[in-house]
């Protein structure tokens, strides 16, 4: 399949800017560049989403989160519950550069969304951001009824980085029970640390994504080799997917990680763990947060929003 014209343009657009690669910067630097270029490209901020911002409690400290509830939905009601970890390579992003994912997850599904913003490397290496995730998961889980959510079986998501982290969060919660986890929303994420695939060569220059940032995102975020076959950092490595919840996995053509996120769509269901996979051949990886110029995200976004919510109330049902 083709690149999507409007990528091409926006990926000219990008080349002629003249703006710097991201692994040529230092972290704070990467991380303003990043609000800089999301900010055109998210879309407005919708009306009918409300948010609250919050500090909740975290193994090094308080984590900040901001909480997301429809305005329509009414004030009594006990919403599906969907923890969000934003991408950005465990280094940038945070969660005003997916203000507007969140919104429109929101809306889409009628969900509470709680969007973490866990600590970032270098400054605070693996495992630092598993652990960010992990507490405010069994917080968002323990304080349902306090936000407006029902908390019995939630929902964990992410996007790159945050697809990783989400991933990960599944599995300790499988095996170290106290949070029920009935649906996991992988959103092209990076799943193994140690990666050499075909779509990594393929797709390693040209479409914003790039290798060689992928390099500089684990030698922040992971700086010793030895532990990037931990689980927790790649889990594709884990043993077993056997017990996992359901999952929707999205991917994009023409995205370095396309292939992580396909090999892992099918050893989840090689366990027997139901998922449902979705590949935007024409797409870069990174697209649903440009929902602002890109109808793909926009529909990408309300599916994967319905999805959450048909997951989590028809299991309740």
């Amino acid at each position: 399949m083709a690149l999507d014209p409007t990528i091409r343009k926006l990926l000219d657009m990008a080349a002629a800017s003249g703006r710097p690669a991201i692994n040529s910067l230092p972290p704070p630097a990467a991380r303003q560049m990043m609000r800089d270029t999301r900010a055109p490209v998210q879309g407005a901020v919708l009306e009918s989403v409300v948010s609250d911002d919050r500090r909740i409690p975290g193994p090094a400290g308080e984590i900040p989160v901001r909480i997301y509830r429809p305005k329509s939905a009414a004030a009594s009601a006990r919403l599906p519950l969907l923890v969000y970890f934003h991408g950005g390579g465990w280094v940038i992003g945070d969660i005003e550069t997916h203000h507007t994912m969140c919104q429109r997850l929101s809306e889409a599904g009628n969900l509470v969304v709680v969007s973490v913003d866990y600590r970032l490397a270098p400054e605070h290496r693996f495992p630092a951001s598993v652990d960010d995730c992990w507490a405010a998961t069994v917080w968002a889980s323990a304080n349902a009824g306090s936000i407006g959510a029902e908390g019995s079986k939630i929902a964990v998501g992410g996007d790159s980085a945050g697809g990783n982290l989400a991933a990960v969060v599944a599995l300790m919660a499988r095996d170290r029970g106290g949070v029920q986890i009935g649906f996991q929303l992988l959103l092209y994420p990076a799943v193994d640390a140690l990666a050499n695939t075909g779509s990594l060569a393929k797709n390693a220059d040209g479409y914003l994504l790039t290798r060689e940032a992928m390099v500089w995102f684990y030698d922040h975020y992971i700086p010793d080799p030895a532990d990037r076959s931990d689980w927790r950092a790649s889990p594709l490595r884990a043993r077993s997917f056997a017990g996992l919840p359901p999952a929707m996995i999205v991917t994009a053509g023409f995205d370095p990680l396309l292939d992580e996120a396909r090999i892992y769509a099918d050893r989840l269901a090689h366990d027997g763990v139901t998922v449902e996979y979705v590949e935007h051949g024409s797409m870069i990886h990174g697209f649903l947060g440009m929902p602002g110029v890109l109808p793909q995200a926009r529909r990408g976004l309300a599916s994967a929003g319905q999805a959450v919510r048909e997951a989590l109330v028809d299991s309740a049902a």
